[in-house]
């Protein structure tokens, strides 16, 4: 390879001062030709000069005479001129000649300079070439070298691997056999064989992994807990401490006063009709029984139940009941109820600070005044959410104006469920939507009741105000068999659970307390119960607030002295 390099840069060399003598042939030819081009001119020049001079020196008659007279001696003296010139040119021409030559000589030369210079320049990388492949050719040696002991100590190595798995083999061969005379040894010694001792092993590990797995979750929770509980009781403390709202009781039933059972006869009319005509303007039940001096209006819609309650009392006190009267009064009481119903949606957003909100909002808002959820006025609850948003809004630097705006709509849908279908929460939603409001308001409407998730704080705002205004004592009230039943599905699932031995639901439902068998359970699998049965009674249960779940394990130490 070295001396293909080496011929290959001969080669070149050789190529290069034949170029280089081609070269100076052809400037040697070119000075030729500039040389017989210039000698061409000079002669031409010096007879167009001389021409020119001799025709301006004659006139016209003058040179006719000398025609005539001297034309053979200026001939003559015109061919010694002509000859004359002639020299002059050959001996310039020569000059000229000479001086093109000597500096194509000095071309030639300072080309040769020039090409000595750079084949001495290309000799010296030559060399450097050379002693660059020779110093690569040498390291080319010495790593050949080197590789031819790697691979011999490579052989070697795996010589030794070879014999070093045979030896592990037979080891291994050696250990099994060991393990297996361990193994029946031990069988004899234990009574369990080895499949019952890894079952053995792999239960003992599940119940440590289990209860260790339950302590950690224990103290990851006191700890997290510790610092909740401290920042949610101080909100929710300041949120009730600030707060205090009426409630109201309502019914399906509005009894309106009579000032004699006489009255009963004139509402019923002849035939029945002004009652007929009552119940087909108001829509609701009218009930008049042997209860003396009071009659019932019954109907599930609570805006047409006021209406028919405020009409019936203007009846009586006019005196004036006919067909005719009834249709004109229950107007005039329907224009007077809507009205009201839009100062009570007015006056909730003027309480709450809430500015902008839609007009159609406003009015469903007061609508919420005739409606009840548990004994609970909707109105008053929720203007009270409201209020408990907006200071927990304010505890955690969240927008209050949303905060408010979200607990005043939380139950809007409330006042439509008469007329729709469906989660009054997602009626609401879509109320919220239809008339313009915050997407925060509308995730917060209709997540408050976990119909779709809370995307932000303020919808989980409003479910805790939703909460602690549902859960004060004596806000709601629920059906007596309703209320038991909730007793019992508490207990149920308590015992469904393994190790409870009994249950009890006390504070009214809103605790739970489990004994637990002291064998069964030890204390950490307790923590485990507890949060075990809390999350089984939120998947399937509803409740208003929140339920306390007591895990009680018990050792008692019993002796005698006699």
């Amino acid at each position: 390879m070295v001396y293909l390099i080496v011929g290959g840069l001969i080669g070149v060399v050789l190529g290069w001062l034949l170029a280089g003598s081609k070269a100076q042939a052809r400037q040697q030819e070119l000075v030729d030709q500039r040389v017989e081009a210039l000698k061409q001119d000079t002669v031409e020049s010096t007879r167009r000069r001389v021409e020119q001079e001799v025709r301006g020196e004659l006139q016209e008659p003058v040179r006719e005479e000398l025609v005539e007279k001297y034309s053979a001696e200026a001939r003559a003296e015109a061919d010694r001129l002509v000859q004359r010139l002639k020299r002059e040119a050959e001996a310039e021409a020569d000059k000229v000649i000479k001086d093109a030559e000597i500096k194509s000589r000095q071309l030639v030369l300072e080309a040769q300079k020039e090409g000595e210079a750079e084949l001495k320049t290309r000799r010296l990388e030559q060399q450097k070439i050379e002693q660059r492949l020779s110093n690569r050719e040498s390291n080319l040696d010495a790593r050949a070298e080197r590789l031819d002991e790697r691979e011999e100590a490579v052989k070697a190595r795996e010589q030794q691997v070879a014999d070093g798995e045979a030896g592990l083999a037979g080891s291994q061969v050696e250990l099994e056999r060991q393990r297996a005379e361990v193994e029946v040894l031990l069988e004899k010694v234990a009574g369990y064989s080895a499949e019952q001792a890894r079952a053995e092993l792999v239960a003992r590990m599940v119940s440590q992994a289990e209860l260790e797995a339950n302590r950690k979750i224990k103290a990851i929770e006191e700890q997290a807990e510790e610092e909740a509980d401290k920042r949610a009781q101080k909100i929710i403390s300041v949120a009730v401490q600030r707060y205090a709202g009426d409630f109201v009781a309502e019914k399906c039933v509005n009894v309106v006063s009579l000032p004699s059972d006489d009255m009963k006869g004139r509402i019923i009319g002849r035939e029945g009709r002004n009652i007929r005509a009552l119940e087909a303007a108001t829509g609701v039940d009218i009930i008049i029984d042997d209860t003396p001096e009071a009659v019932i209006v019954s109907g599930f819609d609570p805006v047409r139940r006021e209406i028919a309650r405020r009409s019936l009392e203007k009846l009586i006190a006019d005196g004036r009941i006919h067909p005719t009267r009834i249709e004109e009064v229950v107007g005039k009481t329907d224009q007077e109820v809507a009205q009201s119903i839009k100062e009570a949606g007015e006056r909730a957003a003027f309480e709450l600070g809430i500015h902008g909100l839609h007009p159609e909002l406003i009015k469903i808002v007061g609508r919420l005044k005739y409606r009840t959820s548990y004994g609970q006025n909707m109105w008053s609850h929720s203007i009270e959410v409201g209020y408990l948003c907006g200071l927990m809004a304010s505890e955690l630097g969240v927008n209050v104006k949303m905060a408010r705006r979200a607990g005043l709509l939380h139950d809007i849908g409330k006042a439509l469920t008469h007329e729709q279908e469906g989660s009054h929460a997602l009626i609401g939603a879509d109320l919220c939507r239809k008339y313009g409001e915050h997407e925060v308001v509308r995730n917060a409407v209709a997540a408050h009741h976990n119909d779709e998730p809370q995307n932000s704080v303020i919808a989980h705002l409003v479910i805790a105000a939703d909460a602690l205004s549902g859960a004060r004592p004596g806000a709601r009230r629920e059906i007596l068999e309703t209320y038991v039943k909730r007793l019992e599905d508490l207990e149920r699932i308590s015992m469904g659970f393994k190790g409870v031995e009994k249950t009890y639901a006390i504070q009214a439902g809103r605790e739970i307390r489990v004994m637990v068998e002291h064998s069964a359970v030890d204390d950490q699998a307790a923590f485990a119960l507890s949060r075990d049965i809390a999350r089984k009674i939120e998947d399937e249960l509803t409740y208003p607030g929140q339920i306390k779940v007591t895990v009680i394990r018990e050792t008692r130490a019993i002796d005698y002295a006699r």
